[in-house]
């Protein structure tokens, strides 16, 4: 990857989506979901940042499916969190649309990095 992960843009953004996460269940008493949820969070930029730094595509490529299973696990953990009335819709909404997006711009990128090692 000749890009450092810091101009990734999907990392800034996974990165900006941790923080929210961890400010937004900052106060949350689960402590158990807390902790799930604010590492599924945490997980996703730094398995971009841990891919992009490997050798090879084909590691940057799994770390990237990495990223994308923490954010199926961040979105999954979101949901209970709202169905819980730990989290307004309000709130839930946006974080959830955003783990969306994100995994769909790994997916992208994903396949991107796969065609380059073909």
């Amino acid at each position: 990857m000749s890009k450092s992960f810091e101009d990734l843009e999907v990392w800034r953004r996974s990165r900006i989506l941790a923080v929210e996460v961890c400010r937004v269940f900052r106060e949350c008493r689960d402590f158990a979901l807390r902790d799930q949820v604010t590492r599924s969070a945490i997980s996703v930029p730094s398995n971009i940042a841990e891919g992009a730094e490997r050798n090879t595509q084909p590691e940057f490529v799994q770390f990237i499916g990495y990223a994308k299973g923490s954010l199926a696990e961040l979105r999954t953990q979101l949901m209970i969190a709202r169905d819980l009335a730990y989290l307004e819709a309000a709130q839930a909404v946006p974080l959830l649309d955003e783990a969306e997006q994100l995994s769909k711009m790994l997916y992208r990128l994903a396949e991107s990095q796969k065609a380059k090692d073909a």
